[in-house]
Formats: C-alpha cells, sequence, structure tokens
C-alpha cells in the first residue's frame, strides 16, 4: 500500500503528496524507493534531497533529469542490470562504488532507487546494513519485506558473501570516521581534521 500525505491549509491540488511506491527511511536522511514519476516529484521536494543514487544502466528520462536540476540534487548512476544472471564481478564493484557515495553525509538526503525498489536497491541497502553490523537474519528479513514473493535467493546469497572489509580498508584512505549516534545507531561523520588523520573507528 502506497503512502499518501495528507497537507493541511494548502490549495486542493496540493493538498495530497505521494511517494514513489516502496518508499521508504532507510536512516536519517536516507531514502529508498522504485522509480520516481512526476506525480512524485512534489513529495521527494520536501525530503530536500542534495543526492539521487540511481542503479538502473537506463538513461534517465528528461523530465526527471529537470526535476534534479531545478532542484539543485546531484545524480550519481551505476548501471546494474536487473537480470537474475548479472555479473557478480561487476554487480560487486558497482555496490561498492555505491555505497562509497551512500555512506557520505555530505551526500545526505540522498535517495536510492532502481526500476521497483527491490532487488538492486535491496541489495545496496543490505550491504549497508552489513557495514553497519547487523545481523544476518535481520539483513534478509528487511530485504524480503520490500522484495516480496520476487525475492531472489541470488541476491541474499550476494549480501552474504559481500566483502565489508573491503569497503572498511579503503575507507582508511579518504576523510570519513564511524562514530555512534543514539539507540546503538552508526552514522559516518565529516570533519575538516579527518584530512589529516584518517581514522575508521572500531566496530
Amino acid at each position: 500500500m502506497g503512502l499518501i500525505v495528507e497537507v493541511d491549509n494548502v490549495d486542493e491540488d496540493a493538498a495530497v503528496l505521494v511517494p514513489p511506491p516502496n518508499f521508504s527511511m532507510v536512516e536519517d536522511c536516507i531514502f529508498r524507493s522504485s522509480f520516481p514519476t512526476p506525480s512524485n516529484f512534489p513529495f521527494l521536494q520536501t525530503l530536500n534531497l542534495r543526492s539521487v543514487i540511481y542503479l538502473c544502466p537506463e538513461p534517465y528520462p528528461e523530465e526527471n533529469l529537470e526535476f534534479l536540476r531545478s532542484q539543485n540534487i546531484r545524480l550519481f548512476q551505476f548501471g546494474i542490470e536487473g537480470k537474475t544472471d548479472v555479473s557478480l564481478p561487476i554487480l560487486r564493484d558497482s555496490i561498492m562504488e555505491a555505497l562509497k557515495v551512500l555512506i557520505d553525509v555530505r551526500n545526505h538526503p540522498v535517495l536510492i532507487h532502481c526500476k521497483r525498489g527491490k532487488h538492486r536497491t535491496g541489495c545496496l541497502v543490505g550491504c549497508l546494513r552489513k557495514l553497519q553490523n547487523w545481523c544476518l537474519s535481520s539483513v534478509f528479513e528487511e530485504y524480503q519485506r520490500f522484495a516480496g514473493a520476487k525475492s531472489r535467493n541470488g541476491d541474499l546469497t550476494f549480501i552474504d558473501r559481500f566483502d565489508i572489509v573491503s569497503l572498511r580498508q579503503c575507507l582508511y584512505s579518504i576523510i570519513y570516521q564511524y562514530q555512534g549516534y543514539g539507540s546503538k545507531k552508526r552514522r559516518l561523520l565529516y570533519t575538516d581534521e579527518n584530512l589529516q588523520k584518517p581514522r575508521l573507528a572500531s566496530f
């Protein structure tokens, strides 16, 4: 069931904001959804997005590009095929690069989407959860909640085998620091001092 947001004291034509299907908050300032259409643009405006991570190989529609330009939103595209037999090395490399964009708070608030917001988006979010030290059963439950009956065992296997150690090692060469914040959540923080001493807090 889609989420409908009603707004009081506005014109009738603008009274309802419609999120894209499969829309949800992943973390503070990180959102996920299916492919947005123009009917979703007023809702997306309320998120004050800085970035969109697009996980499909097809060109972004011109009307969507125009919306991003009008809102000064940056587009990051990682062309992952939607097939079940996608090349694992290509999928791994694309997810790794997308994660680097996703965990950079300078790109937040950020929306992740593919076509349906299920498989490719689910893989990216699942790998983020592994970085956050979620137990695998919880990672799989979240993936399956969005994928529904179209859950793919291949995606679950990919998430299970995704090498988070490689990503953590990569973070030593950039300017982020992983720290806790409230309710055992974790978030990447950016500070100028990390330019001199980049390090990754222990998990």
